[in-house]
């Protein structure tokens, strides 16, 4: 019996236009009500993820940052699980020919929570991040030099070839990191996330599950996008979105609906709930 639910948020739980469909919504309270404990599993920081949020029970556990930071409702952090600086400035410097799409995202609520040296914010894929998320940039120059403490992560965005590239290039580099590509290919824009070893939405789902003291067997996953490969092949019951990504949908995992059908409301409904006292 599914005890946890995993869900990501931009492709899976949100619709292609950013809203939160009344469906999802009223699943997510369903599946609370029945005993069910609920985690959104983003990419997103806590920041830009909690509004997301709002309405949903007390209960949901928000793991964000692809599984670096794992909070409550109320804000009180719960778990991290952050990148060493030395290292982060060690994947800088191997990686400085990106330097126009590099970011460094750390654990803070306010301005400085991400920080860059030279990024073009008018490009296609990052207005509308720069939008959301403009007070809480900050520049530094050289980025080097806004490693006082350690981040969250060390984040690259760009054209869907060339972050592909840089993925492996930097899994080949032999740094003590996680290595999580989120691509969007009908945007030609990708987002490439250095984290720590175990900041990942796989092993933040386990840990979630072990506190609960769950078994594998009793998660459900829901994602559709590479990021979520890990916390899918992590749950008894892996589900991906009608849209996504191919790769995954070719690993013979349970499909549901897609984002702009409440794909999410239907695995609850149809995989969860369904005959469930």
């Amino acid at each position: 019996m599914i005890q946890l639910i995993g869900i990501d948020v931009d492709g899976t739980l949100l619709d292609s236009a950013g809203r939160f469909p009344p469906a999802n919504r009223a699943a997510i309270q369903a599946a609370v009500e029945a005993g069910v404990h609920v985690a959104l599993v983003t990419g997103r920081s806590y920041p830009f993820a909690r509004p997301v949020a709002d309405g949903l029970p007390d209960t949901v556990t928000l793991i964000v940052s692809n599984g670096a930071v794992e909070r409550g409702m109320d804000g009180a952090t719960r778990a991290r699980r952050l990148l060493d600086k030395n290292v982060a400035r060690t994947v800088l410097g191997a990686n400085a020919g990106h330097r126009a799409s590099t970011a460094l995202v750390f654990d803070r609520d306010v301005h400085g929570q991400i920080v860059f040296e030279t990024m073009d914010w008018t490009h296609p894929g990052r207005k509308g991040y720069w939008a959301r998320n403009k007070a809480l940039i900050a520049r530094s120059v050289p980025l080097e030099d806004a490693l006082v403490e350690d981040p969250i992560q060390v984040m690259f965005n760009g054209g869907f070839e060339s972050m592909r590239v840089l993925a492996d290039e930097i899994r080949g580099q032999a740094h003590l990191v996680s290595v999580s590509l989120t691509e969007y290919v009908h945007r030609d824009f990708s987002l490439v996330d250095i984290t720590n070893p175990t900041a990942t939405k796989g092993h933040a789902l386990a840990s979630r599950a072990a506190a609960l003291g769950l078994g594998p067997e009793a998660v459900m996953a829901i994602g559709d996008n590479f990021n979520d490969l890990e916390m899918l092949e992590f749950a008894g019951l892996p589900v991906v979105m009608g849209n996504a990504v191919e790769p995954l949908k070719a690993r013979g995992f349970h499909q549901t609906g897609d984002q702009d059908e409440a794909g999410v409301a239907q695995a609850i409904h149809q995989l969860v709930l369904k005959g469930r006292r």
